[in-house]
């Protein structure tokens, strides 16, 4: 089959913001602009094409990134739409983990927010592209400068404006696009499909000539040929303006920004054009890297279509009608629908099924996939998120992916033994959907514990659970996922030694333990020398060291940052064993965290509470109450916003104290920050063991 759209005109871009930034009304005006849709769906009506799920429905915001695809001026461009509350923040990373580019749309009135910051750090992990959209311009306190002030200070990203608004607030009416040095006015009557071109008000001369002038000399640092004209004050033609531009978001050195009201129809043509002029297609991104099975060798992809088949799984959903669900991003060669392809992760040969052409939870059947490609495969087993699916007879790993830990946990219990039956098999389906929601079992209670990101998160599942798979469930209060980890380190000697009569059992370690750096997880290293510890049996310390560590000395919470070292050891000719030598690392690892000055850890949120400015000094007090640390107060149109570092165990329930204190007029947002030690007043209740 030919291409429809050559690679070079393919554009794959992810829509990502802080909540109630505009994310998705904005996706609703390009697929109706783009021809999709004949009709705006509105997310406070919930009829948003992207927000499908009946929960996004009820509650007006994104849970789940949806995908879609339209065409704009001969080009392809593959949206994912990416929620932005701090629950679902695995969504918005395995989507920046496959796209080549990013728009991120900012508030025109609260400007940059907490989770704004969020998804822009987790685009400079993944180093994507990206431009920048200055939404809700329409909005009391809208101010356009004060934006690109705190893009350029708080994400330290070189914003430079290729448009200024015409007017604010109410008085919006269009725009300015520097590069052509026009006005763009909207038609309200055709909903913003009509617009046309007119010369810069008079009034707005002189500050646009200044606004373009900033545009050619941040593109003078990216282009010598801009750069020789601008010293030469010779005039910049749109055409060189706006190729410097382009290669300066490539290579990520500038940000363009640009402007409008998505709700109002206005700007989103534009910022279509911006998406083609100025994001990558997948020729312009570096080829995809990954490594040889046994991990021993280096590989690279191009994106091409004669290069071998290869494909990221990046996100599992059940779909009612057609079943199971495989979201792939191709980054070299293409495969038909029945070929088989090679998940590398597992060395497991497997059929593709039907490939889909997602629009939201809309499918369009597809005989093949190519390079560039963002689709669904059903009916793909044993595959889970972020793994490889390649040519059989060239296999190669691309990166996996990487999942935050749970924050909160809560038992569930089923009501019946019919919902008993039921429970298991949709908990296993969801986990596979979510890598970031957790299921376990204690083993003291033998209670079924879930694990995620939030309240909110939480409350999705179990709503879930109800509506989608049909389980009734009681549900417990939330619990903080605390951790532990120690203070100094220490040296100790497990023995493992029976005798029964036969072979007996007879393992001894020497090991010492230390605090290792925050967020370094476990870690082991053998220093044993001359053999007191036989290499085969190593290993079997490592696991023994390492179950241990699962529950701490001091309420049995998981232990973390911590490393071990083995440093001696002794072993019988005939008794030793790996069972015997894993045992001794069990006992050495409980006795050696106990001796080591154990410390409870909590996880910390940022908090951000924004106020009218009577009330700041209760909303500063209450989180005080609550162990918070107040980092930073900032002025918000006719509103201030409190910062401050606040543990999780005193958050629940804010939302109404908040209320309460402020007469309903405060909001407030809050993301996971670190964990830290809690303090010994307040580790009482927790510390049960």
């Amino acid at each position: 089959m030919a291409r429809t759209s050559p690679l070079e005109r393919t554009r794959n871009i992810g829509i990502m913001a802080h909540i109630d930034a505009g994310k998705t009304t904005t996706t609703e005006r390009i697929l109706y602009y783009t021809g999709v849709n004949y009709k705006m769906g509105e997310v406070h009506d919930g009829a948003a094409t992207m927000d499908w799920m009946q929960q996004e429905q009820e509650r007006g915001i994104t849970i789940t990134s949806a995908a879609t695809t339209c065409s704009w001026k001969e080009h392809r461009i593959n949206i994912i739409d990416t929620p932005g509350h701090v629950d679902f923040t695995i969504e918005v990373e395995r989507s920046l983990r496959v796209l080549d580019g990013a728009v991120g749309v900012f508030c025109g009135v609260a400007g940059v927010e907490p989770q704004s910051e969020t998804v822009w750090r987790q685009a400079d992990q993944y180093q994507v592209p990206r431009l920048a959209f200055v939404n809700k311009m329409d909005r009391v306190g809208a101010d356009y400068e004060r934006v690109i002030g705190m893009i350029r200070g708080r994400l330290g990203a070189r914003a430079v404006a290729v448009q200024v608004p015409i007017g604010a607030e109410d008085e919006f009416r269009g725009v300015v696009d520097l590069l052509a040095e026009k006005a763009i006015y909207w038609d309200d009557d055709s909903l913003g499909a009509e617009y046309h071109t007119e010369d810069v008000p008079e009034a707005m001369r002189e500050a646009v000539a200044e606004a373009r002038e900033q545009l050619v000399e941040a593109a003078a640092d990216i282009d010598e040929d801009v750069a020789h004209r601008f010293l030469d004050d010779q005039p910049v033609s749109p055409e060189q303006l706006g190729k410097a531009v382009r290669a300066g978001t490539l290579r990520q050195k500038l940000v363009p920004v640009l402007c409008g009201s998505a709700f109002k129809n206005k700007g989103v043509q534009p910022l279509l054009d911006g998406i083609v002029d100025y994001l990558p297609s997948p020729l312009d991104v570096p080829p995809v890297r990954g490594v040889s099975e046994d991990g021993a060798s280096e590989g690279l992809r191009q994106a091409d279509d004669n290069e071998p088949f290869a494909a990221l799984a990046f996100k599992l959903m059940s779909d009612q009608h057609v079943g199971h669900l495989t979201y792939i991003r191709v980054y070299s060669g293409a495969a038909k629908s029945g070929g088989q392809v090679l998940n590398s992760n597992r060395d497991r040969k497997q059929r593709l099924g039907r490939l889909l052409q997602m629009h939201a939870n809309k499918r369009q059947d597809l005989e093949e996939v190519r390079t560039g490609d963002i689709a669904a495969v059903v009916g793909l087993k044993q595959i889970s998120t972020g793994e490889t699916l390649c040519d059989p007879e060239t296999p190669i790993v691309l990166e996996a992916l990487r999942f935050p830990d749970p924050v909160l946990w809560i038992a569930i219990e089923p009501k019946t033994k019919a919902d008993l039956d039921r429970l298991a098999g949709a908990l296993e389906r969801l986990s596979q959907e979510d890598p970031s929601f957790r299921v376990s079992v204690d083993e003291e209670t033998g209670q079924t514990l879930i694990s995620g990101m939030g309240e909110l998160h939480l409350e999705i599942i179990t709503d879930r659970l109800l509506r989608e798979f049909g389980v009734r469930a009681n549900v417990g209060r939330p619990q903080v996922a605390y951790k532990e980890s120690i203070t100094r380190s220490a040296k100790v000697e497990g023995r493992y030694i029976k005798q029964t009569g036969g072979s007996g059992d007879f393992g001894v370690v020497e090991i010492e333990v230390g605090p290792g750096e925050p967020g370094s997880g476990f870690s082991f290293k053998s220093a044993v020398k001359g053999g007191a510890v036989p290499t085969e049996f190593i290993s079997a310390v490592r696991r023994g060291c390492e179950e241990a560590s699962q529950s701490g000395p001091l309420a049995g919470y998981p232990v973390v940052d911590v490393w071990v070292r083995l440093l001696d050891g002794q072993a019988h000719d005939v008794d030793s064993s790996e069972r015997s030598f894993k045992i001794a690392g069990s006992i050495a690892m409980k006795d050696a965290l106990e001796q080591a000055g154990p410390v409870l850890l909590e996880p910390v949120m940022a908090v951000e509470a924004v106020t009218p400015e009577d009330f700041v000094g209760s909303v500063q007090g209450d989180l005080s109450s609550r162990r918070g640390e107040i980092t930073g107060i900032e002025m918000r149109s006719a509103s201030q916003a409190v910062q401050a570092q606040v543990p999780l165990a005193t958050m629940f329930g804010y939302v109404n104290n908040l209320r309460s204190l402020t007469q309903g007029r405060a909001t407030y947002t809050m993301q996971f920050s670190h964990y830290a030690a809690v303090p010994k007043s307040a580790a009482k209740g927790i510390v049960y063991s």
